[in-house]
């Protein structure tokens, strides 16, 4: 269903919340919204099986698809509000939403091939585009600054809650909007707003070099990381370390090992050269950073409730050499350093967070780098519109960034799925890799 097609844009709308149902509403940033304004846009799409016609879908599905989004909105409202960035130093960002906002959608339909000085920004867009007779993709378009990948998920399935069963909501699954809740007892603000006006007046405000560039020759793939795979490399692991006499790592949750195995895999695929690709340069000794995002709900020293609307996550970069990475036990040194870093989070979630924006900076602008999006804890496969489950979800964001996504498995309760985005020469080289690396851990 996701393969090549032509589109055709049917119509724009904007969807409001139900009239008077959401109050006006200023929510000021705090200082775990505050890094997401130097990042671009998250891009998850959703594959659903639909064998209707595209007249079907505008009759019957359509209106149900922007009433329940209308219902949604009424209390996940600020998603239809905008940033509002001031000059610098004027005014701390903050998210406004006034009667009327609104979100826009766009319809399309595809033909499958084959089988002022302030700035106001949009916080979150949908595109469905309808594969006649066959399927229907929701886009989705949304910056983090608004809120974390647990706030986006809970206002996804109340949409697709409503849109299915068109039933009320419970009082305790409603969105808390305290941003008191969140204690800044580090001064951590200030020190990102200072960040803030200076990139902003610099007019760097995304960072990485590559953010706004495409990719020329990307293919995207998925590999599935099954709990066979995950306990192969665990046992592999624990015996290396063993019959070595050394320290088996801290910490080998299914993150950890699907992470460590991944990450050792693409450093080798990126190091090799591919006819005229471009490949990655990198010395011994030289530092490969791994950043991944990390949740803060049971980290922070302040309770959060689980329904906060905002960003409750923090940053993490785990470094390892090229020496390690390729050598003979390079997905044990990848899972020290990401263990490492995880329990690290898990005694002081601010510990050096002062550094988050400049050491993600350094992590971005190296030779080679993978950071992850995405989680394999927010069940994304059970967001049912009436279609039922989700047959395909990816996330294109990572055609620009160049970093792989990981959510659950649809198929495996406990697996997981590992979205890439490589010139094909990589990514054929990473295939390679993926498949005799686990054979090699037997």
């Amino acid at each position: 269903m996701a393969k090549s097609s032509t589109v055709k844009v049917v119509e724009h709308s904007k969807v409001s919340p139900p009239p008077n149902s959401a109050p006006p509403t200023v929510l000021p940033l705090t200082f775990l919204d505050i890094p997401w304004l130097f990042f671009s846009p998250s891009q998850p799409l959703s594959f659903y099986e639909y064998p209707h016609s595209t007249s079907h879908f505008l009759s019957a599905t359509l209106p149900n698809l922007k009433h329940s989004l209308s219902l949604a909105l009424q209390h996940f409202f600020p998603f239809a509000g905008n940033l509002v960035l001031s000059p610098a130093g004027s005014k701390k960002p903050h998210i406004v939403y006034n009667e009327g906002d609104s979100v826009s959608l766009t319809l399309a339909t595809a033909s499958v091939a084959a089988d002022k000085q302030v700035e106001v920004v949009p916080l979150l867009a949908v595109q469905v585009t309808v594969f006649a007779d066959c399927g229907i993709c929701i886009g989705l378009a949304y910056h983090h600054v608004v809120a974390d990948g647990r706030t986006f998920n809970n206002f996804i399935k109340t949409w697709a809650l409503l849109c299915a069963h068109g039933c009320s909501l419970s009082v305790d699954s409603l969105p808390s909007y305290h941003r008191s809740v969140i204690k800044d007892e580090h001064g951590l603000e200030e020190i990102f707003l200072k960040e803030l006006w200076k990139r902003k007046s610099s007019r760097k405000m995304v960072l990485g070099p590559q953010a706004h560039v495409d990719l020329p020759g990307m293919v995207r793939a998925t590999f599935v990381m099954s709990l066979m795979h995950m306990e192969r490399i665990k046992n592999w692991i624990v015996v290396q370390c063993k019959n070595k006499n050394q320290p088996q790592p801290v910490h080998l949750s299914a993150y950890v090992l699907t992470c460590a195995f991944v990450w050792v895999c693409l450093v080798k695929a990126k190091m090799q050269r591919v006819g005229s690709e471009n490949y990655c340069y990198s010395r011994g000794e030289d530092p490969i950073h791994f950043g991944f995002i990390a949740g803060g709900m049971t980290r922070f020293d302040f309770p959060v409730p689980a329904t906060y609307f905002g960003n409750c996550v923090g940053f993490a970069r785990s470094t390892a050499t090229r020496n390690e990475l390729m050598g003979e036990d390079g997905i044990i040194a990848a899972a020290n350093v990401i263990g490492g870093t995880i329990r690290r989070l898990d005694k002081e979630m601010c510990g050096g967070a002062e550094k988050w924006i400049s050491e993600w900076e350094v992590m971005l602008g190296s030779a080679i780098h993978i950071t992850v999006s995405g989680s394999p804890k927010l069940d994304l496969y059970e967001t049912d519109f009436g279609w039922r489950r989700p047959k395909k979800i990816e996330d294109i964001s990572i055609d620009k960034t160049g970093g792989i996504s990981l959510i659950e498995s649809r198929d495996e309760k406990g697996g997981m799925e590992v979205g890439l985005a490589l010139p094909a020469g990589q990514m054929d080289a990473f295939k390679t890799l993926f498949v005799q690396e686990l054979k090699a851990l037997q």
